[in-house]
């Protein structure tokens, strides 16, 4: 989880137990019996403490005796149940937060999170990584995903235009948004639009709008949305899509800073932020004349490269738990935690569909789960199976190791054929062998 990691835990060791270690493996916790043993700790090393004291009067006193420490991390209180006013005093006594013990791991996930969320809404000078507080809500333990991160702080206090690459879902859109929300057009408007979803005359008249009489119903002037998001940012999605011909005038209306809108003689200045994604490689397109290089080098001033889910495996848990945490509330689903058995099931699952694809998962889980109850595989939906298949098969076979591997890579050939709809070339670079290799390999499995 993004900014927690190190935890300290104070309070009955039993409480801790192994079954909360083993499942939140991606923390680090260290034990004291009680707040006078806390205090011979660096408390300012740990990212959060956790203090899990025997009824709400010993929370209050606990806490007090804590924040004569200085500095120190944001503190969650672990009680056995807890309403609104005794929330509201412990909050007030200062609780970063509060979690409901017997919730096991999935509970002091979503409690961390939900501290971190707040914490980004309203950040202070003493956040520990400065980076997380202009990067969106969702959390990452990836280095690829942090240095992602990096660069989108960096590039919101820059004017220079962004490109943003990566798969579909990997949420292009929400760092846009966040360069935009951290940047100094904060206040002015975000307005995005998918180059894909537009024909071209729709297109050229959705960017830079027409004047009346400019073609057939054409019956009024209309702004473009370069002019709804005066002042602020303009989001490009999808921009290889983009016909060559308004490729030309989107050019023309970087480099000049006006527009002329369809039909009209005039032309008009633009003071717009561009963010521009695509999940299509941009310089394979020019070098197949499909896209201008001269754009492209005006699009890429500041590229930043988004990383694909199954790059950075760490991250499919706490992002789960954000999820949960998420649409738990907004579906009247609170406390639904992920067991051991669905943990295993999204870990295995390479998530073609990346993030998006995994908060679609979660979606349907809650559906299908009761409020509270833990989520299991059988909530998911079929598909994340898939992977577990030819290993199950050959679990209960008498092959040797080698034909037991050589099964599963005939079915991963096979799916990523299937995925490619069977170009082959395609399908070399997804699985990162040579065309010659995929041959000899699909001879060799008689895959046709």
């Amino acid at each position: 989880m993004l900014g927690f990691r190190s935890l300290l835990w104070i309070g009955p060791g039993e409480d801790l137990g192994s079954d909360l270690v083993a499942d939140a493996p991606t923390l680090e916790f260290c034990w004291s019996r009680d707040v006078r043993d806390a205090e011979t700790q660096p408390l300012e090393s740990f990212d959060a403490i956790i203090l899990t004291p025997p009824a709400e009067g010993s929370a209050l006193s606990a806490l007090a005796e804590l924040r004569r420490q200085s500095p120190l991390p944001p503190v969650l209180v672990r009680v056995n149940s807890a309403d609104a006013t005794a929330r509201e005093r412990l909050s007030t006594a200062g609780a970063a937060g509060v979690i409901l013990a017997g919730g096991g791991a999935g509970a002091l996930l979503a409690g961390l999170e939900d501290v971190l969320v707040r914490r980004r809404v309203k950040p202070t000078r003493q956040a520990r990584e400065p980076e997380c507080e202009s990067a969106p809500a969702a959390p990452t333990r990836s280095p690829a995903m942090r240095a992602t991160l990096a660069l989108v702080a960096r590039a919101a206090g820059s004017r220079a235009s962004v490109l943003l690459c990566g798969e579909t879902g990997t949420g292009k859109e929400v760092l846009a948004r966040a360069i935009h929300a951290r940047g100094a057009r904060a206040t002015r408007p975000f307005v995005g639009v998918n180059c894909a979803a537009f024909p071209e005359p729709l297109l050229e008249s959705e960017l830079f709008g027409h004047v009346k009489g400019a073609f057939t119903g054409a019956d009024r002037d209309k702004k473009g949305l370069f002019e709804v998001a005066e002042g602020g940012t303009l989001f490009l999605d999808e921009v290889g899509e983009m016909p060559l011909s308004i490729q030309a005038k989107l050019l023309r209306v970087l480099q000049e800073r006006e527009l002329r809108p369809v039909g009209g003689t005039r032309a008009r200045p633009v003071d717009v932020r561009l963010v521009a994604a695509t999940n299509r490689q941009l310089r394979a397109e020019i070098a197949a004349r499909q896209f201008r290089a001269d754009l492209y080098y005006r699009l890429a001033v500041f590229p930043i490269n988004v990383p694909p889910l199954r790059e950075r495996p760490e991250d499919i848990l706490p992002l789960c738990v954000h999820f949960l945490a998420l649409h738990g509330a907004r579906e009247n689903k609170q406390g639904c935690t992920l067991s051991r058995e669905a943990a295993s099931l999204l870990l295995a699952h390479r998530w073609p569909g990346n993030v998006r694809e995994l908060e679609n998962e979660v979606q349907r889980a809650l559906a299908l789960a009761e409020p509270g109850d833990p989520l299991l595989p059988e909530h998911f939906s079929d598909r994340l199976g898939a992977v577990l298949e030819p290993i199950e098969a050959t679990a209960a076979c008498e092959e040797t190791l080698r034909q037991q591997l050589g099964r599963i890579e005939a079915w991963l050939i096979r799916q990523a054929l299937d995925a490619q709809g069977g170009r082959r070339a395609a399908t070399a670079r997804r699985l990162g062998i040579t065309r010659e290799g995929l041959y000899k390999k699909m001879q060799k499995y008689s895959i046709s």
